[in-house]
C-alpha cells in the first residue's frame, strides 16, 4: 500500500502535484494552483515561480503556467479534466460517506489511466490518496471499465506494438462488458483490491472516465459486490447527469 509518508515534505508535495497537475490538465492561473493545493496565493505563486525557475513549468502571455520542456509530453485524455473534476468532487464526498473505502476518479488517456481525484475514507487501514498517478490501464479497474467501451479497432490501435496479450485482454474486456463492472485484484499493488465503472457519456461517444472503489484486499469480500457496483454506478450516472 503506497500511503503519504509520515516524513512528507508539504513543499515538495505541492510542487510535484502542480507539475503533475500542468502536465495532464493543462494551464492554470495562481489562483487556481492555490485552491487546487489549500494554500494561500502567494505560496502557490513561488511554488509556480520555483518550478519555471527548473523547466518544469512555464508562464504564457496570458500570464497562465503550462508544463514546462522538461515534463515529457502526454497522451490527452479524452475528457475535460478540470470541468470533470469540479463536477465529481461533491459525488466521491457522498460515495466514500456510503462505502467507507476510498474512491477514485480516473480518465483514459492512451495505455494509461490517469488518477485526477482521490476522496481517502477514515478508517485506520485504507489505500491512501492516489491523484495524480498514472497507471497501466489494461490493469487498473477503471482502466479496464473504460477499455471495455472502446470499438474493436480503437483497442487494436492503442495496443499495436506493445507487450500486452491482446487476445487475453479482449476476452477479459468481453467479461466486463457483461458484468457493467471490472475489478482489479492486486495487480497493481499488492494488498491493494478496486472495483471501477465507467461514468456515462453522451450517446455515441466512448466514455471518458470512470470511478472506483479501493480498498484493502484482506476486506475485499465478494458478497459486497453488489453494493459496490450499485453505489458506483449511481455516482458515476450522478455525476454525468451534473455535467449534462
Amino acid at each position: 500500500m503506497k500511503n503519504k509518508p509520515s516524513y512528507a515534505i508539504d513543499s515538495v508535495d505541492h510542487a510535484l502535484h502542480l507539475a503533475t497537475v500542468l502536465q495532464q490538465e493543462g494551464p492554470m492561473g495562481v489562483s487556481e494552483a492555490a485552491a487546487r493545493l489549500g494554500v494561500s496565493r502567494s505560496t502557490a505563486h513561488r511554488l509556480l515561480q520555483m518550478l519555471v525557475y527548473r523547466d518544469f513549468a512555464e508562464q504564457g502571455p496570458d500570464r497562465r503556467y503550462q508544463a514546462g520542456p522538461v515534463l515529457r509530453p502526454a497522451d490527452p485524455a479524452g475528457a475535460p479534466v478540470a470541468l470533470l473534476r469540479q463536477a465529481a468532487m461533491p459525488h466521491l464526498r457522498a460515495l466514500v460517506a456510503r462505502v467507507r473505502e476510498t474512491v477514485n476518479l480516473q480518465v483514459l488517456a492512451g495505455t494509461e489511466t490517469r488518477f485526477v481525484a482521490s476522496v481517502e475514507c477514515d478508517q485506520i487501514l485504507r489505500v491512501g490518496d492516489r491523484a495524480g498517478r498514472a497507471l497501466p490501464a489494461h490493469q487498473v479497474s477503471g482502466g479496464k471499465a473504460l477499455l471495455a467501451a472502446l470499438p474493436p479497432a480503437e483497442l487494436t490501435r492503442r495496443y499495436a506494438g506493445t507487450d500486452v496479450d491482446l487476445v487475453r485482454l479482449r476476452r477479459e474486456l468481453g467479461l466486463v462488458r457483461r458484468r457493467g463492472f471490472a475489478v482489479n485484484d492486486q495487480l497493481t499493488e499488492t494488498g491493494l483490491t478496486a472495483v471501477g465503472v465507467a461514468i456515462p457519456w453522451p450517446a455515441g461517444a466512448e466514455p471518458a472516465a470512470a470511478l472506483s472503489v479501493a480498498l484493502p484486499s484482506a476486506r475485499f469480500d465478494h458478497d459486497l459486490l453488489p453494493t459496490w457496483v450499485g453505489a458506483l454506478s449511481a455516482a458515476a450516472t450522478a455525476i454525468a447527469n451534473d455535467l449534462g
